[in-house]
């Protein structure tokens, strides 16, 4: 079976900020963003940082929705989230991959969705040798204006043995 990451605007750039956009491919058989999200990194995204890596990657696949978001969705999350959600349940993805709190416990409990963020994405590459350590990605990410809650990097080191 196919491992299908659908993925969020938000974890892209905090990737692709560490230069650490390929370890989705490593990971996944197939990464795909749904347009809306496609559309909001070109945009520059958020901090408007990970353009050109995100470009230069051919491997994201970007595809239309075959229909709107259900009004649950539009009406509690942005427009990206929303699509990824919607897409995710239009090809039957393995995994989610969004940071926000919001759309990750919509796409958990309400559609059983198997959800991970960009710490649990550097975790699995560390546990599978691709990365060394997962602490400088993390630094790097904050000290760049990426938003992770200190719980969530604590949280995420111990998981990797680096506290």
């Amino acid at each position: 079976m196919e491992k299908k990451l659908i993925s969020n605007t938000g974890p892209l750039i905090a990737l692709a900020i560490v230069n650490k956009l390929d370890i989705l491919r490593l990971l996944f058989e197939s990464v795909v963003v749904p347009q809306a999200v496609h559309e909001e990194i070109l945009q520059g995204g958020q901090l408007n940082k990970g353009l050109v890596l995100y470009q230069n990657s051919q491997w994201i696949r970007v595809q239309r929705l075959s229909e709107s978001p259900d009004i649950l969705l539009n009406s509690v999350l942005d427009k990206g989230e929303a699509s990824v959600i919607q897409l995710a349940r239009e090809c039957r993805a393995d995994i989610v991959l969004i940071d926000e709190r919001k759309g990750r416990k919509i796409a958990r409990d309400i559609y059983n969705m198997n959800v991970i963020g960009t710490a649990g994405i550097l975790i699995e590459a560390k546990q599978k040798g691709i990365i060394p350590n997962i602490r400088d990605s993390l630094t790097e990410m904050c000290n760049s204006g990426y938003r992770i809650h200190d719980n969530i990097i604590d949280f995420a080191l111990k998981k990797a043995d680096e506290k």
